[in-house]
């Protein structure tokens, strides 16, 4: 966990997520490239000149604005960001591509992003930029919709409907569990609509797990109406600090055992969530 990438718009929520991406970069001796993505209008860009939008006196002006903005959010959280080596990134770059490309650029090896979360999931830039980070990263994305002044991580779970494409976002989960020191809870949830006996379920787990070692002690089940209260109750019974989801990008987020979207979690649970590519 050497690089850590925080896309801002400077917003309570981006800061909030920058607290937690700062905790953790103290912890793992890691560095910070906090981004911000300014989106000139087409107008003002030359497809054939590359970059001349970054000498326009308008683009001049909004890398001052930003650059001031920094030192005031430096300033604001001087408590956390001590001692971490954090990188001032701004980029001329549609906020979506902006944030893959820098991704790819400093070969970073998490994003932590901030969310609103209550009404949808929020946008802190312009447009379904969260979501479809969230939707196309091939690193994790760590979601974070409230403040949290110390972010521990003791307990981590892990939705899977145990399918077999689930397999690699599991691997994934596993493996930030082990670089966290944390172990990691598989948990399944069982509906009416699609129930599964336990015989099934047992044959399920063996076939998803094989090849991996995990102990069947962190397998847990739970029976619930829907997928979303179930996640909710049994991250609430775990007393989850963390909740994991697999995601891809062929349909949106990544859906579950029900079919119901990934981002209703994002949006309805206030814990943190973090997602892996299927």
């Amino acid at each position: 966990m050497k690089r850590i990438l925080v896309p801002t718009d400077f917003s309570q929520r981006a800061n909030n997520a920058l607290k937690v991406a700062a905790q953790i970069a103290k912890k793992y001796d890691s560095e910070i490239y906090l981004l911000h993505l300014l989106e000139l209008p087409l107008q003002l860009i030359d497809p054939h000149n590359e970059g001349v939008g970054e000498d326009l006196p308008e683009s001049l002006f909004f890398m001052k604005l930003a650059h001031k903005k920094f030192t005031e959010t430096f300033d604001k959280m001087s408590y956390y960001l001590e001692g971490i080596n954090v990188h001032e990134t701004v980029e001329f770059n549609e906020a979506f591509e902006g944030i893959m490309d820098i991704t790819k650029k400093y070969n970073c090896d998490m994003v932590v992003m901030g969310s609103n979360g209550a009404d949808g999931l929020e946008e802190i830039f312009i447009g379904s930029n969260t979501e479809k980070v969230v939707r196309y990263s091939r690193i994790p994305v760590l979601v974070i919709k409230e403040e949290i002044p110390i972010f521990k991580l003791d307990s981590f779970v892990f939705v899977s409907n145990l399918t077999a494409p689930n397999r690699s976002a599991f691997k994934a989960a596993l493996d930030f569990s082990e670089k966290f020191g944390v172990d990691l809870q598989l948990v399944y949830i069982n509906t009416p609509h699609k129930f599964k006996t336990t015989q099934e379920l047992n044959q399920r787990f063996e076939s998803f797990t094989q090849g991996i070692k995990f102990s069947e002690a962190h397998f847990h089940v739970y029976d619930d109406k829907t997928v979303e209260k179930g996640i909710r109750n049994a991250a609430s019974r775990l007393d989850a600090d963390l909740i994991g989801i697999g995601t891809h990008g062929r349909k949106g987020i990544s859906h579950f055992m029900s079919g119901s979207l990934a981002e209703d979690i994002i949006n309805h649970i206030k814990r943190p969530v973090v997602t892996f590519k299927i």
